[in-house]
């Protein structure tokens, strides 16, 4: 009998605590194999598995490229490279990036259910934007189950509140209780697997990096007048199951909430780097301005303190936009390099 032994967690900001509390409480002979995706930087330490080691009572350590899956252990994606199941066993991948992370929840997440299917067991965790929900509808999609925690007990809720809305998952519950509930569902029967779609598959052969699919002509959805801001290719637009989300040639995949989040650090760096130059420029020619009065130049003088002037006024109007936006509570990031005014 084929149990749901495959359980695939994901986490991003707040995530830390959810899993310790989650991996220590599970019991020693649990009879399922436990892989983990924290959203961290790809020059980040890769201390997670350590933490979670001392969490709880199962062995915790970072994945090995090719290793078998086994009960009773909790496998760790390691920073830099997606974490990706193939029948059952593991795999690193440096495919393209998702929602800009690598690695990426929704990779392991519709990498498992392609694998193994109804034995999938997807747990969302604490994280902000939206996260972790493609991954999870594929899940459910292939016989899956879903486990959410409940966004009111998560440090930041928005990969909860996503993967609810757009998943409808089975269970919706605190993280403390999360523990006792895989102990059940890993020992139940798993149902027949339905196929997978052609999408699934498309995009399970991009996260494993196959440049025939990755550079192929065929390309699931419509051009959506979007450039990826990875590559600057163009984004298709891809609805599934109710959800949009977009992909370029190349493979980068973009949910909205994320694609909007890194269009707005974007338009932000752009900004300030605008008004870098622009100050930059009104100094300069300030100053080649009173060097040719110094000199007896008037005519030139003037034009040049002229452009300053209406170059502090661009100046001044970005400015006034940036503050304006961050005043309204906008996502406005002064960067550490900055020294502006």
């Amino acid at each position: 009998m084929a149990t749901r032994n495959v359980v695939v967690v994901g986490a991003s900001a707040g995530g830390v605590e959810a899993l310790r509390t989650l991996v220590g409480g599970l019991p020693v002979d649990l009879p399922a194999t436990v892989l983990v995706v924290l959203h961290v930087p790809p020059t980040g330490v890769n201390a997670l598995a350590a933490i979670l080691d001392r969490a709880g009572p199962l062995p915790a350590r970072a994945a090995r490229h090719g290793e078998h899956l086994r009960p009773g252990q909790v496998l760790v994606a390691t920073p830099d490279l997606h974490l990706v199941l193939s029948d059952d066993h593991v795999l690193h991948s440096a495919g393209p990036r998702e929602n800009g992370h690598r690695p990426a929840v929704d990779v392991l997440f519709r990498s498992a259910a392609r694998a193994v299917g109804s034995r999938a067991v997807g747990v969302v965790l604490s994280g902000t934007l939206d996260d972790g929900a493609a991954g999870l509808v594929a899940i459910r999609g292939r016989g899956g189950l879903g486990v959410v925690q409940d966004p009111a007990d998560a440090l930041y809720a928005g990969m909860p509140n996503s993967a609810i809305a757009a998943a409808h998952p089975e269970h919706v519950l605190p993280v403390a209780r999360i523990p006792e509930l895989l102990a059940e569902l890993v020992r139940t029967e798993a149902p027949p697997t339905p196929p997978a779609t052609d999408l699934l598959e498309e995009e399970y052969a991009m996260a494993r990096f196959d440049l025939d699919a990755i550079g192929g002509d065929e390309h699931p959805g419509t051009p959506s007048g979007y450039a990826c801001p990875d590559c600057s290719g163009v984004l298709w637009r891809i609805e599934e199951a109710g959800m949009v989300r977009f992909r370029c040639r190349v493979g980068h995949a973009w949910s909205p909430e994320s694609l909007h989040a890194e269009q707005t650090s974007a338009m932000d760096s752009a900004l300030w780097m605008a008004l870098r130059s622009l100050e930059e420029r009104a100094a300069l020619s300030r100053e080649m301005g009173e060097r040719a009065q110094l000199s007896g130049h008037r005519l030139s003088a003037q034009r040049f303190l002229e452009r300053a002037a209406e170059t502090e006024t661009a100046a001044r109007t970005i400015r006034d936009l940036l503050t304006s936006r961050a005043d309204a509570g906008g996502a406005v990031q002064v960067p550490d390099d900055e020294a502006i005014g």
